[in-house]
């Protein structure tokens, strides 16, 4: 245990008493790095997994800090009277975790070891190997599905997805964890009914998945892009409005069996 709790890792921030990602309260720790460079990306200080200077308010910030898993969990620890209450615990996020499999793993599995729920936000963009070796410590799988079609999730993500779709087919099939799917609702990228319909009946054929949960685009984060020195590409992009995402929510219903709700 002792070898586990000084595992080291790089976060860009921790945010206690969040109500999202997964279920009751939650602590969420958002680690360093990333495979992906999705053009709508609400936390692009993420994405390097070098520690980086960002202008924020008009002064200069430093974006991420080395720790330990001891030192995260006595953060972590803080709070368990609200996880035994509401059903909540620890969420790991980023970023994409995997790109730090082995912190992931050891905080996942000191928090296991300690009684606390544990839930990971992941696109799954990793060798099925290293996801595997996560999959005991891990309550719930909050797995991004952005589409179905490789050539447009290149075009928008960097990256083709035949590999993250397979992974969500192996890691249903091990039954090991409960799988959620994601769906970031990205105007001009999956916003049609035909496009969210193809992500909710590859969804439908995992087994044990039954609940598919919506995400809005939103611009929280745009700011961030200039206090990088970056160009936020979808400048001019609107947030999908009310209306549509309801329209969208009854194409999973009457395309899938599968539970559908906007927002995670």
């Amino acid at each position: 245990m002792e070898k586990l709790l000084q595992t080291k890792g790089r976060i860009f921030d921790i945010q206690r008493y969040s109500i999202h990602d997964g279920p009751g309260i939650r602590t969420i720790v958002f680690l360093k790095g990333c495979v992906l460079r999705c053009k709508w990306c609400c936390n692009p200080e993420s994405q390097e997994y070098a520690i980086q200077t960002m202008t924020v308010d008009g002064k200069p910030k430093t974006i991420g800090r080395d720790v330990t898993v001891e030192e995260v969990m006595e953060t972590v620890e803080k709070d368990r009277g609200y996880y035994r209450r509401s059903g909540g615990g620890l969420t790991l996020s980023g970023g994409e975790s995997l790109c730090q499999p082995e912190f992931a793993r050891a905080l996942l599995q000191v928090a296991k070891s300690k009684g606390i729920n544990t839930a990971m936000e992941s696109m799954g963009c990793a060798p099925y190997e290293v996801i595997d070796s996560i999959l005991p410590y891990l309550d719930t799988y909050l797995m991004d599905i952005k589409h179905t079609n490789p050539d447009k999730h290149k075009a928008f993500t960097g990256k083709r997805n035949e590999l993250m779709l397979e992974n969500a087919r192996r890691i249903a099939a091990s039954g090991k964890t409960k799988l959620v799917i994601r769906v970031p609702v990205i105007p001009t990228f999956n916003d049609t009914p035909e496009e969210i319909a193809a992500i909710a009946q590859f969804a439908d054929k995992l087994p044990g998945v039954e609940k598919i949960h919506l995400l809005p685009y939103h611009r929280l984060g745009q700011d961030k892009y200039e206090g990088l020195g970056r160009e936020y590409q979808l400048e001019g992009i609107l947030p999908p409005e009310n209306e549509h995402m309801e329209m969208l929510k009854k194409v999973v219903e009457n395309t899938s069996s599968l539970t559908c709700q906007i927002g995670g």
